[in-house]
């Protein structure tokens, strides 16, 4: 299949290109950050993107979304990236509606319709340690009258301080099991972490939390292929995100070189950068393609999907952080300012590369998968 956008899929990036540079450009975000807003997030907004369909972009038709698939939405969060908009788009319409459109269970009923429309924002609480490590989970849920107990805690859980809901990864006797939790629910204690980028996550504590057998998403003891394909789709997100990132960076780059002068000239004249330039543009346009292949394959439902989503969030990670951090060293001095938004590239990058994994994390898998 060819790498490049359909014309629908390119109206659609139009789309969102505009709406966020209308509605969420990098000034929205700065708002947010300086006036220390509780939720560091905009509800309205999300209500705007459930209106425009971007919420409902993966949620099948019958439940109020447009039944579209991994390339749409590796577009719109590819949309984000350039505009760092602090979104519950990842964890809700992408992470959160892929486990419950996969899972089967009436949760679907009751939350899809929600997160199209972006009334609701859900979270996925997968990770418990420094590192994303989804074989590892700790979490314990044990059998108790009708439904089941659940202990632990989970960190780095995407707009878990504002979240609806929770679907939370434990540990059954009969396997990684998904449920759905109410935040507020006796024994849930949520902590806000702001990160370094100034998007949110939150740390979620369990202590002897009561959900009864209709909180099961799927099937007991089924939630490792539910998690996986949710991951999955994730990480090729995630790669769109660090490409629209990388190259929103780059572009910002150009226009200073084409603008700053330094002994007389145009620095954007010396050859050394531009040489530096055509390199970052072509790394671009390589993680460009990893990251559409991968969402290409999800949406073939190829066997390789896992992996080529592990070589793209792995290339657009590496990418994207040369491409802020030659952003900086163009820019110069000023470039570690506030005052340009290069620096803030620069941490989100630094936030999205951990985010599913880091490119040791893939690396690692694709070893693992040729047999080193």
């Amino acid at each position: 299949m060819p790498l490049i956008l359909t014309e629908e899929q390119t109206m659609l990036q139009e789309a969102a290109d505009g709406f966020l540079n209308d509605n969420a450009p990098i000034a929205h975000f700065r708002a947010l950050r300086d006036s220390h807003d509780a939720d560091g997030v905009s509800r309205d907004l999300w209500r705007a993107f459930g209106e425009m369909g971007f919420a409902g972009v993966i949620i099948p038709e019958a439940h109020g979304g447009l039944g579209l698939g991994a390339v749409e939405a590796g577009v719109i969060a590819e949309s984000l990236g350039r505009t760092l908009t602090p979104s519950p788009f990842m964890g809700s319409a992408i992470l959160s509606a892929k486990v419950l459109t996969d899972g089967g269970s009436e949760a679907q009923q009751t939350w899809l319709p929600k997160i199209a429309a972006g009334e609701a924002i859900l979270a996925l609480a997968v990770d418990e340690g420094a590192k994303h490590a989804p074989s590892r989970i700790n979490a314990r849920a044990e059998r108790a009258g009708n439904g089941f107990k659940l202990n632990g805690a989970k960190g780095f859980v995407l707009d878990g301080h504002v979240a609806d809901a929770l679907i939370v990864a434990a540990k059954a006797d009969e396997g990684t099991t998904l449920f759905l939790v109410d935040p507020k629910a006796a024994g849930v204690e949520i902590e806000r972490t702001i990160m370094v980028d100034g998007h949110n996550a939150a740390r979620i504590t369990l202590s002897d939390v009561a959900v009864d057998a209709d909180a099961v998403i799927g099937e007991v003891g089924g939630g490792e292929a539910l998690l996986d394909a949710a991951l999955t789709l994730g990480r090729a997100c995630a790669a769109s995100s660090l490409t629209g990132a990388g190259d929103q960076a780059f572009k910002v780059t150009l226009e200073y070189l084409r603008t700053r002068k330094q002994f007389g000239k145009l620095i954007g004249e010396f050859q050394a950068l531009q040489h530096r330039a055509a390199h970052l543009f072509t790394e671009l346009e390589l993680s460009r393609a990893a990251a559409l292949g991968a969402l290409q394959a999800i949406d073939a439902g190829r066997d390789d999907a896992a992996l080529a989503a592990s070589i793209a969030k792995a290339k657009a990670g590496r990418v994207a952080e040369l491409a802020v951090q030659e952003a900086v060293q163009m820019h110069g001095g000023v470039g570690m300012t506030d005052e340009f938004d290069v620096g803030l590239f620069m941490k989100r990058v630094r936030v999205l590369n951990e985010l599913l994994g880091d490119a040791g994390f893939h690396a690692e898998r694709l070893a693992q998968a040729q047999g080193f």
